[in-house]
């Protein structure tokens, strides 16, 4: 490494309300003070490459200069539309937002002084001046919880509207609707019992469950997914904007779909009563719970009966419902797989989730802990189920040996995060042994969960 490679340092910049920079690299452990006039238009939470001038003395840290911003955190900035010096501009109210926007007055998209906006940055030459930019949208007025919303959103380069050409096709698609062409090739499972369980609140279902008694003696059970695929296709407007967005958003008080309601919600969305097109996951059970067949592929299914997570605990708490064999049969797999997992060295870190009420206006009048029951574990073992085996199948199939396949496994943990961890549960009392690396095994931290039930460091831990 050469001289110059030692004094750069890439890293998250956090600015303070002073307008100093500090760049951390955890690799090299080493932090850089950037000062006001060298920050060179990085803004907090950019990514960025520093390089050192003054090297550290004494408690002093290390002085340097911002040499290139490799990622914005924002892809634009949102404020209220005020006046400085005579021109327009936005004013955040961040302490750490060192410089205003200055706005053109010729852009500003009818946006009134004192409204919520957002702009982009158009034009920035001297680091040392103001930046200029361009109103994009005027949200409302400030303190409004749809404008404070959006702003968030629009931040993060998250928007809930959608490009022309995306609605068209979209609104097509939903016109056509399911003709009798699309169910050619794909297997039929609308005879038999399938659910959707969604949380009370959901807007749109990804996922549904299938089960058929086979009378004798065996059990099919069916994951099935949206085919959204049908519908998304290579080189289409469609295609462009879910690949820009890369997934749905979900804020406390709303959702911004990765695709036009018209599909997130209707076509793509496994609706009660009616026809939607699937991707599916079968796998047959014998008496004692071993799978003895397995089945992939496109389908079609009829969702039967939509049931919110607590609906469908209630059936089987009170064992009176629709589809209540269905679900007996389901949890009865779903614990069995539970059970193999853990088996397997499966970590157990079932946290509580805070939820939110809202009033009309989506305004926060409310905290509540949500309750995960049986129908939770349920589906979230049937899904690890057919993630797995779906895996497993196009990484052993020979017909897609030649193939690309992405997947996700968990690494080996860091060992000098695992010592860090094993440091910290010995200020509770706590002594975990590790192995010959350096990792504390999953029995042991299976353990330790299962000692910290009602105590009050168990959350913490």
């Amino acid at each position: 490494m050469n001289t110059q490679d030692e004094r750069l340092v890439e890293g998250t910049i956090t600015l303070s309300s002073k307008g100093v920079g500090y760049v951390r690299n955890k690799e090299k452990d080493i932090t850089v003070e950037i000062p006001r006039d060298y920050l060179n238009r990085a803004f907090h939470g950019d990514m960025v490459v520093a390089e050192i001038v003054i090297p550290a003395e004494g408690d002093l840290l290390p002085q340097g200069k911002v040499t290139e911003i490799t990622r914005r955190s924002r892809v634009g900035y949102s404020g209220v539309l005020g006046m400085e010096n005579g021109s327009h501009c936005l004013l955040t109210g961040d302490a750490r937002m060192y410089t205003s926007i200055k706005l053109d007055a010729e852009k500003l998209a009818g946006a009134k002084e004192g409204q919520k906006i957002f702009c982009r940055i158009t034009a920035w030459d001297d680091p040392l001046t103001e930046p200029t930019g361009e109103v994009v949208r005027v949200l409302g007025a400030p303190l409004e919880n749809n404008a404070e919303m959006l702003s968030l959103a629009l931040e993060k380069g998250f928007d809930d509207d959608y490009p022309q050409a995306v609605l068209d096709e979209a609104k097509a698609i939903h016109e056509r609707g399911i003709p009798e062409e699309d169910l050619v090739g794909r297997r039929d499972f609308r005879k038999i019992a399938t659910i959707t369980i969604d949380p009370v609140d959901a807007k749109d279902f990804d996922d549904a469950i299938s089960v058929e008694f086979l009378g004798d003696g065996t059990t099919e059970v069916g994951i099935h997914i949206a085919d959204v695929s049908h519908y998304v296709r290579t080189g289409t407007a469609l295609d462009d904007e879910a690949y820009r967005r890369a997934t749905s958003v979900y804020l406390v008080d709303r959702t911004i779909p990765m695709l036009p309601e018209v599909l997130s919600n209707e076509l793509c969305s496994l609706n009660p009563h009616i026809d939607r097109l699937t991707f599916s996951a079968t796998f047959i059970f014998d008496a004692h719970m071993n799978i003895i067949s397995e089945w992939y592929g496109k389908s079609v299914i009829y969702s039967a009966h939509r049931y919110s997570y607590e609906d469908a605990q209630a059936t089987l708490d009170k064992k009176d419902g629709p589809y209540l064999k269905e679900l007996e049969y389901s949890l009865k797999v779903a614990k069995m797989l539970e059970k193999e997992r853990f088996a397997q060295g499966a970590i157990s870190l079932d946290q509580p989730e805070v939820k939110f009420t809202l009033d009309a206006k989506g305004v926060p009048t409310g905290v509540y802990t949500k309750v995960r029951g049986d129908t939770h574990h349920m589906i979230e073992e049937l899904m690890l189920l057919a993630n797995r085996k779906v895996a497993e199948y196009i990484a052993t199939h020979e017909k897609f040996a030649k193939d690309v396949f992405v997947y996700r496994i968990h690494d080996t943990p860091d060992v000098e995060r695992m010592y860090d961890l094993q440091q910290f549960l010995k200020r509770f009392g706590y002594n975990v042994k590790t192995d010959e690396n350096g990792i504390i095994p999953s029995r042991e931290l299976n353990a330790l969960v299962a000692s910290l039930a009602d105590k009050p460091e168990r959350e913490t831990i």
